[in-house]
Formats: structure tokens, C-alpha cells, sequence
């Protein structure tokens, strides 16, 4: 299931491609490739640090909310 939104999805790709290029500009060191972590949750929409605590920040669907709604009730 995603938990990620639009405007954090295109957020992560900004920053991760942003610490990606310090590979290559830079100090050019290999700390860089931890930009991978935040560009790859976002082509994938799905952060397991999210996850963890979680936290969504993609709007929820309106089939999800009535079976939510419905589950509260019994």
C-alpha cells in the first residue's frame, strides 16, 4: 500500500537526485548513493520509515475510508 504523496514523492526525487550528484560535483564522496533511499521510495511511493510510525501522506481512497468507517463499528 503507498504512503507517500505527490508533493513528497517529487520532493524525495529533487533531494535524492540532489545527493546523488555529490558523487559526482562536489566532495564527490560515495555518501552520494544514499540518495538512492529517498529517490527509490519515491518511484516506488512506498517508505517502510512510514510505515513504521504510521504515517501517510497520500490522500486515502474512498472505498478505504467506508471499509475503515465500517470496521469501527463492530
Amino acid at each position: 500500500m503507498k504512503n507517500v504523496g505527490n508533493i513528497d514523492r517529487v520532493l524525495r526525487i529533487v533531494v535524492g537526485l540532489v545527493i546523488i550528484s555529490l558523487v559526482f560535483w562536489g566532495p564527490r564522496t560515495a555518501w552520494g548513493w544514499l540518495g538512492i533511499i529517498p529517490f527509490a521510495s519515491a518511484l516506488i511511493g512506498w517508505c517502510p520509515l512510514y510505515a513504521i510510525f504510521g504515517i501517510r501522506t497520500c490522500p486515502v481512497k474512498a472505498g478505504m475510508a467506508r471499509r475503515g468507517e465500517q470496521n469501527k463499528g463492530t
